[in-house]
């Protein structure tokens, strides 16, 4: 059977494409990076894969806001081969950065009738960058690319991570919806306040997939604990079988075998 393909968007500024690759190959996958400027001049390159992920990184120094200017020509160049993309059931990743920008594109959550987000990433509470190992709750629901989790741990590294809603009930919604499929909890798996809550996100959320689970955004970076020696402690724990991180991208080439 053919081997699924992914398809790494890459843009000025991304620095952990290499990783995402790396990531997938691992799990099963032919990836391929792809540069913004090439999909812009023949969109259709995307329906060639099955699975597309915007790795993290600064895309365009996050000038205005972090992946704003990268959501803005997903929404003005590509909207159209996007909704065929996600029509035909496909999958999208959006991790860290990526995450910022399927936010702000309106991929995961869909803007208010003016065109404005009801959801966006902002700067953490901290005021600062925070680059930590941070942990998880898992609550799958329909969302493949977590298929078999419950708790994860995995590093972070951001500025711009806090979730926030413009409206409680919006917060609500999502939740009730099951969109919110990661939040932060400490090692017992309770929630709290910062470091275990490392940006002050609301309710907790560390990710966010859309109502049908096939596209998923996440602060945590899984591409960067895919073999067990890439945990900080691997030495004092003992030396697992692979990192956490990796299943998320099983999970993901798993769909299309």
């Amino acid at each position: 059977m053919a081997q699924p393909r992914v398809l790494i968007l890459r843009a000025p500024g991304a620095n952990c494409d290499e990783e995402a690759q790396f990531a997938f190959e691992k799990a099963g996958a032919v990836a391929e990076r792809l540069h913004i400027n090439r999909l812009r001049e023949n969109p259709k390159l995307l329906l060639q894969y099955q699975i597309m992920t915007i790795p993290g990184g600064f895309t365009y120094g996050d000038d205005v806001a972090a992946g704003k200017i990268l959501a803005v020509q997903l929404q003005h160049f590509l909207a159209e081969v996007l909704r065929t993309f996600r029509d035909r059931e496909r999958l999208i990743l959006g991790i860290c950065n990526g995450f910022q920008v399927l936010l702000k594109a309106g991929l995961i959550v869909p803007p208010d009738l003016d065109g404005g987000p009801i959801a966006t990433l902002a700067h953490n509470t901290s005021g600062k960058f925070d680059d930590r190992w941070i942990h998880l709750e898992a609550t799958p629901g329909r969302c493949p690319f977590l298929k078999g989790y419950q708790r994860l741990h995995l590093p972070i590294a951001h500025g711009e991570g806090r979730v926030v809603c413009t409206q409680e009930w919006i917060l609500k919604g999502l939740i009730q919806a099951g969109q919110a499929v990661l939040r932060y909890v400490d090692a017992d798996g309770k929630p709290g306040a910062y470091p275990i809550n490392p940006n002050g996100s609301q309710g907790d959320i560390a990710g966010l997939c859309d109502p049908t689970g096939r596209v998923l955004g996440l602060m945590p970076h899984p591409e960067r604990h895919i073999l067990p020696t890439q945990h900080p402690q691997w030495t004092r724990l003992g030396l697992a079988e692979e990192g956490e991180g990796l299943r998320l991208f099983r999970n993901a080439v798993e769909v299309f075998k």
